[in-house]
């Protein structure tokens, strides 16, 4: 087995995850600059450059951010990140994760976090999200993967105001229960 990266490059049929880089601002900018990207989003105004643009070095330099790109067209759909693994509770976080309007509905996430928790349950035996409290949308589809509300945490997002998180909580063994 390889050993453990923040940032793999992974593929199934629909999407591959792939290293965010800074070359990819642009094209990943055109996906949130929508303002519906982000209304339930604790931070609701990241579809503003300027505000992107901090987020966006945030990913950059958090070293587990990724592009989601669509497997038939090569398009930019969206981003999700690997953050704050800890190997003493043999853990790790999957957040900030935005997709464009043209892939909701569309199994996009699922195939995402598919990915990364078939992944990531290789090295780990919990994986976290954090969750904005407003983002019904965001808790609903992480519950449909099998994941239970534990906590509610303050976040404190990069070069942004912290804001109430509710965490979720997925363990190996109910993901290979599901998958089973």
């Amino acid at each position: 087995m390889p050993p453990f990266s923040l940032q793999p490059v992974l593929h199934s049929p629909a999407v591959s995850l792939v290293p965010l880089q800074p070359a990819d601002f642009d094209a990943l900018y055109a996906v949130a600059a929508d303002p519906q990207v982000w209304e339930q989003h604790p931070n609701k105004d990241r579809w503003q450059r300027a505000v992107f643009t901090t987020f966006f070095e945030g990913a950059i330099q958090s070293g587990g951010a990724f592009k989601v790109v669509d497997n038939t067209t090569g398009a930019i759909l969206g981003s999700t990140r690997l953050y704050d693994y800890t190997p003493e509770e043999n853990s790790i976080l999957i957040g900030y994760t935005f997709y464009g309007r043209q892939s909701w509905g569309r199994g996009i996430n699922l195939a995402v976090k598919a990915l990364l928790l078939d992944y990531l349950f290789q090295f780990v035996d919990t994986v976290r999200f954090h969750i904005g409290t407003g983002n019904v949308r965001s808790q609903i589809a992480i519950q449909r993967l099998g994941a239970t509300k534990v906590a509610e945490q303050e976040v404190a997002y990069y070069g942004e105001p912290s804001n109430l998180n509710f965490v979720f909580e997925i363990n190996q063994q109910s993901w290979a229960a599901r998958t089973t």
